[in-house]
């Protein structure tokens, strides 16, 4: 599903506006959740995105919610110098190891990363013709999350997703 679970919406923007980022990478940004949170309560914050599924740029009129954005997928993309990196439910739909990867190529260049992950058990297959919806995996905890992804400053562990703030720089 290109949608997000909204338990920790109200959390994931009370650390935004501790950090008042200037600039936003939204990985993986599905319908725009997380664009949209941060673009009605921070209309000056710059909001970028990576999307994988091209689909989805006209379905849920991307173009509207963020200022660039690029179809790739986020392994690939280099560019990752952003005050902020949002990883909104989107580490489960890759290998633990590649997940670990990214979050290294990350760690060198944004200020601060998030992370919502589900932190219970949630299979998920191919969404709407997407391919790319499919969890690879799919049993991530709160303490595996912990453990998985360095530098995390604070975190909130919710009924079905996890909400984790790093710091890098």
């Amino acid at each position: 599903m290109p949608y997000s679970d909204a338990e920790n919406k109200s959390w994931v923007l009370s650390k935004v506006a501790e950090i008042a980022p200037k600039t936003v990478l939204d990985v993986g940004p599905g319908a725009g959740a997380y664009g949209k949170l941060i673009k009605e309560s921070f209309p000056q914050t710059i909001v970028d995105a990576v999307e994988i599924w091209e689909p989805y740029l006209e379905q849920f009129k991307l173009h509207s919610i963020y200022d660039r954005l690029y179809v790739r997928d986020a392994r690939e993309h280099t560019s990752y110098t952003y005050d902020l990196v949002i990883f909104g439910d989107i580490l489960e739909h890759m290998s633990k190891e590649d997940a670990v990867v990214l979050w290294e190529k990350v760690k060198g260049q944004a200020t601060y990363a998030l992370i919502s992950i589900p932190i219970i058990h949630y299979p998920q297959g191919e969404s709407e013709g997407n391919p790319y919806e499919t969890h690879v995996k799919d049993d991530w905890t709160h303490s595996e999350v912990l453990e998985t992804f360095n530098n995390v400053v604070d975190s909130q562990a919710f009924n079905v997703t996890g909400s984790y703030l790093a710091k890098f720089k």
